[in-house]
């Protein structure tokens, strides 16, 4: 009898519920993988804290992709060596990311990115309470993209001129991760530090992933190898209706409703093709950008 029930109501779902409920459980997917690497990164901070003597365990900074990126320059310059706090697991951290990217475009800040996490937490939490959202224009928006890339580029010419990691001082992510607000509460050294993390935060809480459009100096280096990844979500134009439903709820806010290839600056969420109502409309396919412009060539030549 239930199952003739649940039959029943199975055929009476349109072809588009049915669609969504099949593939709904990659949003729940991807909340279980952003909690166990945030869980996993601050076990191996509470670790760090607690163990009883200095560099025994490592800390965060040696789990860091950003941090391969920092120390790169100076691994090859130097023979071998690598920035201070930095390791070899900088590097391979950073090459694995690279050679993902490459694949997957910058999925990274959507599934994994503790960080990024958080932000999405913050979203949640904002809607809960009924709190008001903060629209950018969307041409003040596409100027403040670009402050990813003005950040890359300060910190990594910092980071070559100062042959430290220049930017961990004031890392949101390191000192929200790292604890040292919990277990060494410094106000007077660490203030620049404290003041960071404020302005993110709340700045995220009413802006949704302000710190990964804006300011995320990994986000930019992953937005521009992202433009030659090999899988990218295309629009289909002739299955798309037009109702804008896919734009509504992208994290970082991309006009995905006129896109023919969603931007690079995509977070591979999915959220888009799942909220989508029309199968085929929005998918995620191996068809990257380089590759359109090969054949455009190759029939212009013809």
């Amino acid at each position: 009898m239930t199952n003739l029930i649940l039959t029943s109501k199975k055929k009476s779902l349109t072809p588009a519920a049915l669609y969504r409920r099949r593939i709904s459980w990659t949003q729940r997917a991807r909340r279980l993988v952003q909690l166990a690497f945030a869980t996993f990164i601050l076990y191996t901070s509470v670790v760090h804290h607690l163990a009883t003597e200095d560099g025994t365990t490592a800390s965060i900074d040696a789990l860091c992709p950003f941090g391969g990126l920092e120390t790169f320059w100076r691994y090859l310059s130097s023979g071998g060596q690598y920035v201070p706090k930095t390791h070899a697991s900088n590097l391979i951290l950073f090459t694995g990311l690279l050679v993902g990217t490459l694949i997957a475009g910058s999925a990274f800040c959507g599934w994994i990115c503790p960080f990024g996490a958080v932000q999405d937490l913050l979203t949640g939490i904002r809607k809960r309470l009924h709190l008001p959202e903060i629209q950018i224009p969307q041409r003040l928006d596409r100027i403040l993209r670009y402050g990813r890339y003005v950040m890359l580029g300060i910190i990594l010419y910092q980071t070559i001129v100062s042959v430290k990691l220049w930017f961990a001082t004031i890392d949101p992510y390191r000192t929200l991760f790292g604890l040292d607000w919990l277990f060494d509460f410094q106000p007077a050294v660490a203030w620049a530090a404290y003041l960071s993390i404020i302005i993110t935060l709340v700045s995220s809480l009413f802006v949704e992933r302000a710190w990964c459009r804006y300011a995320c100096p990994l986000g930019g280096a992953l937005s521009l190898v992202g433009k030659f990844s090999l899988l990218r979500i295309r629009r289909t134009e002739e299955s798309c209706k037009g109702c804008a439903i896919c734009s509504r709820p992208c994290p970082v806010k991309l006009p995905v409703d006129t896109a023919k290839t969603i931007s690079s600056d995509c977070i591979g969420c999915l959220e888009c093709v799942d909220t989508c109502p029309r199968p085929g409309a929005l998918e995620v396919k191996l068809a990257p950008v380089w590759l359109d412009r090969i054949r455009k060539e190759n029939s212009d030549v013809r």
